[in-house]
């Protein structure tokens, strides 16, 4: 017959005996009790540290394991930790009990704190782990590699900036391909420590390339993010040497990286590649663009780098010569070559079409043209309906919207004599919608644009030639080539000094030369944010950022930051404000110092910049300190206006989780 107890105190009364047995035999009942009497015994918890304290004692790990569970019951999870690391192998992992559970959560959660702490610290400061706290880590691992739960250890290791057991957790599943896809995922996704991600990523191309068949495409796309364009081409010029299967995947990540990379990690990558050719590829087209503005000047000589249906035209008379010449020898040059050299030569000169972003720019444009199906009676009924001139504009803007990349103008036209009645910013505004509409349209570009762009002669407005390079610029937006040259000569030019043509030129300037940071063309945009012009000034300031966007340059920022400190044109600061945010895309951490600095400035203006700031840093990731700050600021600013920037910055960190955006809104 088993006796139930109503009471610990006979049992505690045994922790005051002089002998060894009688404090062992309490401790091993208490421990088995203590989860309904915890009240009572935590009246007499000194008389069971006492015995974890005395060295002599030789069942310390129990009296610990007693002590933890008490506190832990009394809610002190320091002190139930502490206690819980001193009971050694008695403190089991794999039991399944709340205690057991919580604990270990507490655990991780101090050894992730500290893990993180160490390696922010870059050994500069002397961060303490307890060996114990780590050998409980540990034994969770082991825990989950017994149990087969590879992603749980794959998610702890990451949070603890555990590299070894990421990795170990990877090769001991059975689907390496699947663990090493969800390690990408959520490294990407979960991940906003940019200095951290950098060392997993690189975990992740070795492992990738360590596969019995290596898996290139997602190894490049981990080299996108690490900004290593060399090894991508390294990877491209083996595929292309390879058999049938290893071009097609090359031709395919170079899609692929059309898709993601920058201007600059793409020219970076051609460059490399051309040099790999049997015969160099055929004269630059950037340099072929000089050589034709030199001979002939201006628009006459970029429109000669059509497609063949435009070299059929009057200026096919201005090609220079030498051209033609030096495409003939190219072509004998190719002939003489080994069968296996033309198809090299084929090959790298396939793939660079491709990262050029001819073929995908060519069939987005051809499916959006075979699927235009906006309806022109709307924008018909809209003209109709209102004459002021703020519709007007609205109008204009919205055949914009509607038609982006068809290439489709027909509604103006149509409407040619309702257009002309536009005037000064509105005109401006007319003319850059055409650079929506034929978005993407780079062959024919200056040519459609001739009539809007500036010449020698006078004629055209200013505004309209203003438009028209903007116009310029959208149609090119972050596929620059050829245009950029032409776009920096046309400021530079002496037709160009109207402010508002130089706006326009600001803004397709940096369009065109997106992510490039090429740093001919941001001393340019600087030359002319320095004029104390307002209006090119603004223009200049926003480019500034969209050349140098996600670079995280620090010139560039420390520039930028203090013309603004020293302006006093609200335009600029207008401009800089949003260019500074550019800068820091996607930079994560790195920005926060930044933030910071504009966020204590006490003009309103760069306070708004601190809070697109964070938008452009912390974009998609929903990062929880970034979404506080916002929180903060759009609650507490005294700046209409800082607020407003604030909830509208939520919706760039929080695109990602509709639902959650919603909850932080309506509450």
């Amino acid at each position: 017959m088993q006796l139930s107890i109503t009471s610990a105190g006979g049992i505690l009364s045994l922790l005051d005996e002089n002998t060894e047995k009688g404090p062992v035999y309490a401790l091993h009942r208490l421990n088995a009790i203590v989860d309904v009497f915890w009240p009572e015994i935590s009246d007499s918890i000194s008389k069971v540290e006492s015995l974890y304290e005395d060295e002599n004692f030789k069942h310390r790990e129990l009296a610990a394991l007693v002590s933890s569970k008490v506190y832990y019951h009394l809610g002190s999870l320091d002190n139930a930790l502490t206690y819980a690391l001193g009971a050694g192998r008695l403190f089991d992992v794999n039991d399944k009990t709340e205690y057991v559970e919580t604990i270990i959560a507490h655990c991780i959660d101090k050894y992730t704190k500290l893990q993180v702490e160490k390696f922010q610290s870059d050994g500069t400061a002397h961060v303490q782990i307890d060996q114990r706290l780590e050998d409980i880590v540990n034994r969770m691992f082991q825990r989950c590699f017994d149990d087969k739960k590879y992603k749980q250890a794959i998610g702890i290791a990451l949070e603890t900036r555990r590299i070894d057991i990421f990795e170990k957790a990877i090769k001991e599943a059975n689907q390496s391909n699947e663990m090493l896809t969800y390690a990408f995922k959520i490294t990407m996704q979960l991940l906003q420590n940019r200095k951290f991600r950098t060392v997993v990523l690189r975990t992740l191309v070795r492992l990738y390339l360590s596969l019995q068949v290596p898996d290139f495409i997602s190894v490049c796309q981990c080299l996108i993010f690490l900004d290593d364009p060399d090894q991508v081409a390294d990877i491209l010029q083996t595929l292309v040497r390879g058999t049938t299967d290893q071009m097609l995947m090359g031709y395919q990540i170079g899609f692929d990286l059309y898709e993601s990379a920058t201007q600059q990690f793409l020219n970076k990558i051609q460059d490399a590649l051309r040099v790999q050719a049997p015969i160099p590829i055929i004269l630059d087209k950037q340099q072929q663009n000089k050589d034709e503005q030199q001979g002939t000047g201006g628009t006459e000589s970029m429109e000669t780098n059509q497609d063949e249906s435009s070299r059929q035209s009057v200026e096919e008379s201005t090609v220079p010569k030498d051209k033609q010449s030096l495409e003939q020898e190219h072509k004998d040059k190719i002939n003489n070559l080994s069968q296996e050299e033309k198809q090299l030569q084929e090959r790298i000169e396939k793939i660079l079409n491709i990262l050029s972003g001819e073929v995908t720019i060519g069939v987005h444009m051809q499916f959006l043209i075979k699927n235009n199906h906006a309806d022109l009676l709307i924008l018909k009924q809209i003209k109709d309906a209102v004459r002021n001139s703020v519709c007007h504009t609205a109008t204009v803007i919205a055949n914009g919207y509607m038609l982006s990349g068809t290439t489709s103008d027909q509604f103006f036209r149509d409407n040619l004599e309702w257009l002309a009645r536009a005037t000064n910013w509105a005109k401006f505004t007319a003319a850059a919608s055409l650079g929506v509409i034929h978005k993407g349209h780079i062959k024919e570009a200056l040519n459609l644009m001739s009539a809007y762009l500036p010449k020698d002669s006078t004629g055209n407005s200013p505004y309209a030639e203003g438009g028209g390079l903007y116009a310029l610029g959208l149609i090119h937006a972050n596929h620059g080539g050829d245009i950029i040259d032409y776009l920096i000569n046309q400021l530079r030019s002496n037709s160009t000094q109207t402010e508002t043509v130089r706006h326009g030129a600001c803004l397709g300037l940096g369009l065109a030369a997106m992510g490039t940071a090429r740093s001919d063309v941001y001393e340019l945009l600087k030359t002319n944010l320095l004029l104390e012009d307002a209006v090119a000034g603004e223009a200049a300031g926003l480019a500034m950022g969209l050349v140098m966007l996600g670079t995280g340059s620090a010139q560039a920022i420390d520039d930028m930051v203090q013309y603004a400190q020293d302006t006093q044109h609200e335009k600029i600061l207008r401009g800089l404000a949003i260019g500074i945010a550019l800068v820091q895309y996607g930079r994560l951490e790195e920005a926060d110092a930044l933030i910071e600095q504009l966020q204590r400035d006490k003009d309103p203006i760069l306070r708004r910049s601190a809070m697109y700031t964070v938008a452009m840093a912390y974009c998609g990731t929903g990062n929880n300190a970034a979404v506080h700050k916002l929180l903060h600021v759009a609650v507490s600013d005294v700046n209409d206006d800082v607020r407003r920037s604030a909830v509208e910055s939520l919706g760039f960190l929080m695109f990602r989780e509709v639902a959650i955006i919603y909850d932080h809104l309506l509450n």
